[in-house]
């Protein structure tokens, strides 16, 4: 028997309407390419978006047509994110720090219909133009003072496509496992490949982070998204932040620690997320004015790993350190670190010690290990094995790419996420290495993700990468890649004697090489796979 319930079908546009109703004055203020500081709140952002869904239905956008972003930050990013799903196409945003190959690739695959750019990246669309669909057209996010020269023909401004347009508008009902996003993988391996979030996946997963999140996720909070709106939908926050009334503080372009430290602090942001590497730099910002940013109480850690030394940095100026998983896939939260209640008394060693794990799954998210024959591994904190998930906001496949679906899930349908993990008894997930990643030597694995923790807790170290190399001997050892930091180059054997305290002397690096810098995904994680193709050359 069915209980008798209507059903209205989840739809992100129902989101901004509910924000502008009931949490008119909740704001966004964004750092503008204009070089000035914008600002607006719901119910003035709920009014362009209706313009600018009338704008698109103008340009022929129709349900199902893909609409492209390369942009920033900023509050038309945001309005392009409701607008373009709102009427039912797909905001298929694109991340700026791709290659020039990749980018042509998935803009092609998706088949975009439009791309709006911000002014910065005007300059790459024009260098790939001749590679793009011939009928894409470019929609640069300015207004007509600030429109630059271009190259390109029949470019349109933004502003003029809301210009006269009405502020209201009937959102149109569809069903809601209706496509609204498209991110693409950085293609890592082979070309990258798109994840195709639905309507219902996007509004399920906004309001998993609401209630994951309470503390950070209310009305009244101010949150700093340094995770682009450019990939995997900023973590889910231009929805949830709407959602929960929190207030929005976009950085546009400027990402660098003093002017990140700068907003924070005018700002009053209360909480920001972002990856470990922007985090680096700001508590170098905090460390040279002798305080933190005015308001500033909490940050979420994402994209890879935090190493303690992070997290001890930041929770021992009373800062709450949210370590946070997830993937593309997965819309893209799977778990988070904010301590639970029965675990607030620990010790600061205990919960910094918790707070390394990657904590435990969000609501409608399940995650299971086993081993190399797919047998399920017990979750007693200590057996890896490979991690598994499933859920209403992972992917069921990739977007036109049956091959690349085929191999990720198993016979149950659960999508296979590439990490080696353990789970404890209390639901905390342990990751301890990408797949691709263990070192396997002399038929023992060593765990690369552990050996770079250490290292980076060295303070004369910026970044560093622990990587195979062959041996005739064992097979595999680790060596390990080092970036210095700005003041001092550190001693190899003090960071080998650093990692002796914690490790057997077998797991411990044959060899420490420096480097000037090393080489970043376009997510802002170290390519290791750029680092074998690097040393592979070097040996030739």
């Amino acid at each position: 028997m069915k209980g008798m319930m209507m059903h209205r079908p989840l739809k992100i546009a129902d989101l901004i309407t509910f924000a502008a109703e009931t949490y008119p004055t909740g704001e966004i203020v964004s750092v503008r390419t204009e070089g000035d500081i914008h600002r607006t709140t719901y119910r003035e952002t709920s009014r362009r978006i209706a313009q600018l869904a009338h704008g698109l239905k103008e340009l022929g956008i129709r349900p199902g047509d893909r609409v492209a972003t390369l942009a920033w930050n900023g509050y038309r990013h945001f309005e392009l994110y409701y607008a373009i799903s709102g009427i039912g196409a797909i905001c298929h945003t694109i991340n700026p720090r791709l290659s020039a190959e990749q980018m042509i690739y998935i803009v092609n695959h998706a088949d975009d219909r439009v791309l709006f750019v911000d002014v910065t990246f005007l300059p790459i669309v024009e260098k790939l133009r001749p590679h793009l669909p011939k009928d894409l057209r470019v929609v640069v996010m300015t207004d007509q003072t600030h429109m630059p020269e271009t190259s390109l023909d029949g470019v349109q401004c933004y502003e003029d496509i809301l210009d006269g347009k009405p502020e209201e508008i009937e959102w149109p009902d569809f069903p809601e496992e209706q496509a609204a996003g498209l991110c693409y993988t950085s293609g890592t391996t082979g070309n990258p490949k798109g994840t195709l979030f639905s309507q219902r996946s996007t509004v399920l997963h906004a309001y998993s982070l609401c209630v994951t999140i309470p503390k950070t996720l209310c009305e009244g909070t101010r949150i700093l998204p340094f995770v682009p709106l450019f990939h995997v939908n900023a973590w889910g926050l231009p929805y949830a932040a709407p959602l929960s009334g929190a207030s929005l503080i976009f950085p546009g372009g400027a990402l660098d620690g003093k002017s990140l430290f700068g907003l924070m602090d005018r700002e009053k942001v209360f909480s920001a997320w972002g990856v470990p590497t922007v985090w680096f730099a700001l508590m170098k910002e905090i460390t040279e004015n002798g305080r933190l940013p005015d308001g500033l109480k909490d940050i979420v850690v994402g994209g890879s790993a935090a190493p303690q030394s992070l997290i001890e940095a930041f929770e021992e100026k009373g800062i709450n350190v949210c370590h946070a998983w997830g993937m593309t896939e997965m819309s893209p939260l799977g778990t988070q670190c904010n301590l639970p209640e029965h675990l607030e008394d620990l010790s600061f060693e205990e919960r910094i010690a918790r707070k390394r794990s990657q904590g435990r799954r969000v609501f409608g998210v399940d995650m299971k290990i086993v081993d190399e024959k797919g047998a399920r591994l017990p979750h007693d904190g200590k057996t890896p094995g490979h991690l598994y998930v499933r859920g209403n906001t992972v992917t069921s496949g990739y977007f036109e790419d049956p091959e690349a679906s085929k191999s990720v899930f198993d016979d149950e349908g659960w999508f296979f996420t590439g990490d080696i993990a353990a789970i404890d008894q209390d639901g905390f997930l342990i990751i301890t290495d990408r797949s691709k990643d263990l070192i396997k030597s002399g038929g023992e694995w060593i765990s690369s993700l552990d050996l770079e923790n250490i290292v980076m807790s060295h303070p004369d170290v910026a970044n560093c990468a622990v990587i195979a190399v062959s041996d005739p001997k064992w097979d595999e050892r680790p060596l390990l890649i080092v970036q210095a930091g700005a003041d001092e180059k550190p001693a190899s054997q003090d960071l080998l004697d650093l990692l002796a305290e914690k490790f057997a002397k077998w797991q411990l690096p044959d060899n420490v090489v420096f480097v000037d810098a090393l080489p970043l995904t376009a997510t802002g994680k170290v390519s290791k796979l750029t680092l074998r193709k690097q040393l592979a050359e070097d040996a030739e």
